[in-house]
């Protein structure tokens, strides 16, 4: 999981390094190639072909063969157009790396080449881009190296005046580091100025709530199993939500929230926001299929429910003259909680006024529910986004 994480950083900064626009490269965890089958990240970037990096240090040589020819071996839409698979790998599943070659090569797909980060390759990538020696992924190894990691998203960021203050690390947790700067290059200069309080109108909130969540905590006799879950789920929805331009709000148990459209509204935005909630699909869906291989009851739902509302929201600070700690509140914020009831296991529900600010071609995706009761606010209309794949069988 923490490898990951890294390797998606490690990406973005390569092609940023390569002068790709930072709203050109998306770079997406446990993207669904089919029923059961997630990539580890797909990375687009500008006009280039994409690709898929499989992370699987730990895997034995046989695993390691087995999860390429699942995920790659036979051709499916979401690789339409893919040049190539990466796979990081370490000397566990590369003892006979000519064999192990051959054999990879064999699964994958017709069109699709194949590229090994072993782990010698690997560390000296991070290492080198990250400015920290690396001889072996140990814990204090991987401690260096997000500090690292940390401190060279302080420094694109902020520049010369990066500090790691609270208030620029509060930022840097809730936007991407690449809006940050963004912002200061259009004018927010100082970091208090970055997310002022004040209104913010025609604000995206977008929530994931996971399925059967007590379900699956209840029926976890290790307590590990669930911990992993949950802190996957909180680092890779964090990761999409920032990086298609959003803010990561908050997160309440096994929920999160972003907001898209806070401090002000990038282009595309609306847009962004839909594509970012399917993709929170996606990761839910993944980590409970992970989590059920994990455990004996079968659970009765695999993913999370998504609902998007659209209204503006005031930003106030948490404790006087704070910009550290700051809140919103606002009637889409409780509409968004209304309507996630409204929404089944894998299935997107939109408030009417987002729906018709949405373009034809993504609104004619949409069908309209009947009137949603919703508690203290009334009967609400609202449009359903459903699966694009097949349910995913437990």
């Amino acid at each position: 999981m923490f490898l990951q994480g890294i390797c998606c950083d490690y990406l973005l900064f390569r092609h940023l390094d390569e002068g790709v626009p930072p709203e050109a490269i998306r770079i997406r965890q446990e993207v669904a190639l089919g029923a059961g089958a997630f990539a580890d990240i797909e990375v687009r970037a500008g006009q280039a072909p994409p690709y898929f990096v499989e992370v699987d240090v730990g895997y034995s040589p046989e695993r390691l063969l087995q999860s390429v020819r699942r995920k790659y071996g036979a051709p499916v839409p979401a690789t339409d157009g893919a040049a190539r698979v990466v796979v990081a790998a370490d000397g566990d599943a590369l003892g006979d790396r000519p064999a192990l070659e051959r054999s990879l090569r064999k699964a994958l797909r017709p069109g699709l080449a194949l590229e090994i980060w072993d782990q010698h390759h690997m560390l000296q990538l991070l290492g080198k881009r990250f400015g920290v020696p690396l001889g072996a992924l140990g814990e204090d190894d991987l401690l260096a190296l997000r500090d690292a990691v940390d401190h060279t998203k302080g420094i694109h960021a902020f520049g010369d005046g990066f500090a790691n203050d609270p208030l620029q690390a509060a930022l840097l947790w809730h936007l991407a580091f690449w809006r940050v700067r963004r912002l200061r290059e259009a004018g927010r200069s100082l970091p208090g100025s970055i997310l002022p309080p004040g209104l913010c109108r025609d604000v995206v909130v977008v929530m994931a709530d996971f399925c059967s969540y007590s379900s699956y905590v209840r029926d976890t006799r290790d307590e590990a199993v669930s911990r992993r879950a949950l802190t996957a789920f909180a680092s890779r929805t964090r990761h999409r939500i920032v990086n298609d331009s959003g803010m990561l709000y908050q997160f309440l148990g096994d929920s999160v929230v972003g907001l898209f459209g806070v401090p002000e509204a990038p282009p595309r935005y609306l847009e962004r926001a839909v594509e970012c909630a399917r993709a929170l699909v996606d990761i839910g869906s993944s980590i409970a299929v992970e989590w059920q291989r994990q455990i004996d009851q079968i659970q009765p739902a695999a993913g999370v429910h998504v609902s998007m509302a659209l209204g503006d929201l005031q930003v106030l600070p948490l404790r006087p003259l704070s910009r550290t700690h700051m809140g919103v509140i606002g009637d889409s914020i409780n509409l968004a909680h209304r309507l996630n009831t409204a929404a089944g296991c894998d299935e997107i529900v939109v408030s009417n006024t987002l729906y018709q600010r949405l373009p034809d071609t993504l609104r004619e995706q949409f069908q309209e529910l009947p009137p949603v009761e919703a508690k203290n606010i009334g009967r609400i209309r609202a449009w359903k986004l459903g699966p694009r794949r097949a349910p995913v069988e437990l």
